[in-house]
């Protein structure tokens, strides 16, 4: 089941931007923190503005051991731009979210459920951004919210 998540997020990301003709295409790289089990973790991303302001963003974050517990998230939101100068741009977010835990000894629990958040993005230049999300995670027994600090590479 694992493979299958982490292929299918591959496959979808390299879909758009096989199919992207026109719009800006990004690879992002972030640390998160979730405060369900306080967990600090490294993500990954692609994001694809498919129509003006609008883009989709396939998400692999993977969570460092604590309190004995191993996790991972594979994500897709849509955000939607709001720029208020040609650095600076706010967006909230909504998406679907799958969550795996696992303890250190024992059977992991699996989790579908939804994001809901807001994100800022400062561009440093034409291909360089910093960008910095606060979303919360709806799941079944473990709603938790995530804070993102990340830098992407726009092409």
């Amino acid at each position: 089941m694992k493979k299958f998540l982490i292929l299918s997020v591959v496959a979808l990301a390299g879909a758009f931007s096989m199919s992207a003709a026109q719009g800006e295409k990004a690879f992002g790289a972030q640390f998160n923190y979730a405060t369900k089990h306080s967990m600090v973790g490294l993500g990954l991303n692609f994001q694809y503005e498919f129509v003006n302001n609008f883009r989709i963003e396939p998400e692999f974050i993977y969570y460092f051991e604590s309190d004995h517990l191993n996790a991972y998230n594979l994500n897709l939101n849509l955000n939607y731009l709001i720029r208020t100068s040609n650095r600076f741009a706010l967006y909230p977010l909504a998406g679907f979210s799958y969550a795996r835990i696992s303890p250190e000894y024992g059977d992991g629990v699996n989790r579908f459920g939804a994001n809901v958040g807001v994100g800022t993005e400062y561009s440093i230049n034409n291909h360089c951004a910093f960008y910095l999300e606060q979303r919360f995670q709806i799941l079944k027994d473990m709603n938790q919210s995530v804070t993102g600090l990340g830098f992407k590479y726009k092409f």
